[in-house]
């Protein structure tokens, strides 16, 4: 990365938000990722969906190698004034989470009949065959 990198807007980068031309901002940076769509692991649509915003808390969520890291440093066209970063998109990160919170509250439930399956149906699995074990001895005529 050359230290007299060019600095852009939002705007300008947000601009850049398909597959023919994609650009994403990460930690302060912007990164063309166009020429890797087609290698992304997580496909094109994955980079895509990262445009016109600061994709930093998606980059870091994922957990890339310390080889995926160093390899982007390929596709660094510039920094993002972050001055120009729109204000709406720090305060729709918390409206995000209450959404995603809120659309998790049936799977939940249903992981917690799961958990409770997990527990008890091993139970009843071993208690069915100790039955059988039980009444099929008692069954059995006796050689008297």
């Amino acid at each position: 990365m050359a230290s007299n990198s060019k600095t852009f807007t939002f705007d300008e980068v947000a601009k850049h938000n398909n597959v023919k031309d994609c650009w994403i901002i990460v930690n302060g940076k912007v990164y063309d990722v166009t020429p890797f769509l087609d290698d992304h692991p997580g496909g094109d649509e994955a980079l895509v969906t990262a445009t016109a915003k600061d994709a930093t808390i998606d980059f870091e969520d994922i957990g890339h190698s310390d080889t995926a890291i160093e390899d982007m440093k390929k596709y660094y066209v510039g920094d993002v004034d972050t001055n120009t970063l729109p204000a709406n998109l720090d305060k729709n990160k918390p409206q995000l989470i209450r959404e995603v919170n809120a659309s998790n509250t049936g799977n939940d439930s249903s992981a917690f009949v799961v958990k409770i399956l997990q527990f008890v149906l091993p139970l009843l699995i071993l208690g069915f065959a100790y039955a059988l074990q039980y009444y099929g001895k008692s069954s059995k005529p006796s050689d008297s």
